[in-house]
C-alpha cells in the first residue's frame, strides 16, 4: 500500500494510534515551526502598528500587561524552546551522533524543554 494521500488511505496520515515517537517528534517540530511563522507575521504586524505613534506605543504596552497575551507569550517561547532543542537533536542525528539514542534523547530534551518552560512561566506570572 501507497503512502502518499489518496481518498482511500488521507485519513489514515491522522490517526495518531500506533504511530512510534518520531512521528510525534515531526509533527511537533512542525506544529512549532508553524506557530513561530504566525508569530512573526504578528510580530510584523505589532511593530508597524507602533510606528504610529506614542499612543498606539502605549496601548500596545497597556495590551502586553494582560495576562491572556502573557499566556501567548508562553506559548511562543514554548515553541521556540521546543522547536530549537528538537532541531539540535536532529542535527546530531543528521550528522551521525546519537542516531541509536533518538527517542531517548528526545524524551530528555522535551523534560529540559519542560523544565524551562516552567522557569519562564515562574519569572513571567510571578516576578523573579
Amino acid at each position: 500500500m501507497s503512502n502518499h494521500p489518496t481518498p482511500s488511505n488521507f485519513w489514515r496520515w491522522f490517526d495518531p494510534r500506533n504511530r512510534q515517537i518520531g512521528y510525534w517528534a515531526f509533527i511537533l517540530n512542525r506544529i512549532t515551526a508553524l506557530g513561530l511563522t504566525l508569530y512573526l507575521l504578528l510580530h510584523l504586524i505589532a511593530l508597524s502598528q507602533l510606528s504610529q505613534g506614542a499612543a498606539a506605543f502605549n496601548s500596545f504596552i497597556a495590551m502586553a500587561k494582560n495576562p491572556v497575551f502573557k499566556v501567548g507569550e508562553l506559548l511562543v517561547i514554548a515553541a521556540g524552546v521546543i522547536h530549537g532543542l528538537n532541531g539540535i537533536r536532529i542535527a546530531l542525528t543528521s550528522f551521525g551522533i546519537g542516531t541509536r539514542y533518538q527517542k531517548q534523547s528526545f524524551l530528555a530534551l522535551m523534560a529540559v524543554a519542560l523544565l524551562i518552560l516552567f522557569w519562564f512561566g515562574q519569572i513571567m506570572f510571578f516576578g523573579e
